[in-house]
């Protein structure tokens, strides 16, 4: 990298920075960009600033999104007793793609990682708490996934929902088989949660 011309040298690091990209795939991607005519190329940097100064944080659920409160918190139609937490914002979209869920959303803004030095203090729990000292909620849904940051957010999270929320009654995601799967396809942990979480019929 030290034998490339200073600003392309400089834009493959900051590139590289991104997730999943390693310095190989930046260097192609500065590459492709100084390609591309003038305007193409003013366009992504425009795109970028906007997004930047366009977008804010919805105060109620922490989303994203172009005004606040965001379209979903604005929408007098939701199920106020319903809150779904979720870690991250695309972790929302993911549950809003599939139309199926009516209630209301949290987004705590990561995971807990004490490892990587993410603790609670960094997540959005303080506005969690506000969220259900309201009272409207009756069920809080953790949508947080199976990782261990997920399940010691989950951990945490119910500890602090059994001890200040009591009326509030926990509920998670179901585990297990996926649909259109074989058994004997199926990796151990995925086996020992659908076991766990196993259904009378």
């Amino acid at each position: 990298m030290d034998s490339l011309p200073g600003p392309l040298r400089d834009l493959s690091e900051r590139l590289a920075k991104l997730p999943g990209l390693g310095p190989k795939s930046a260097l192609r991607i500065a590459l492709t960009l100084l390609k591309w005519p003038r305007e193409r190329a003013d366009a992504l940097g425009e795109a970028i600033l906007t997004l930047r100064e366009s977008l804010c944080f919805c105060s109620r659920c922490h989303a994203l999104a172009e005004n606040d409160p965001c379209p979903i918190c604005a929408d007098p139609g939701r199920d106020d007793s319903q809150l779904c937490l979720v870690g991250e914002w695309d972790s929302l979209l993911s549950m809003e793609e599939g139309g199926f869920f009516t209630g209301r959303y949290m987004v705590l803004g990561g995971l807990l990682a004490p490892l990587e030095g993410a603790d609670a203090s960094q997540l959005e729990i303080d506005a969690l708490r506000e969220r259900l000292a309201e009272g409207n909620v009756r069920e809080l849904i953790l949508a947080l996934g199976t990782t261990m940051e997920a399940e010691a957010t989950a951990s945490y999270v119910k500890n602090m929902v059994e001890k200040d929320f009591p009326a509030v009654g926990l509920t998670r995601l179901a585990q297990g088989i996926p649909l259109g799967s074989e058994v004997k396809y199926v990796d151990r942990e995925t086996l020992r949660q659908s076991l766990l979480h196993r259904q009378k019929l």
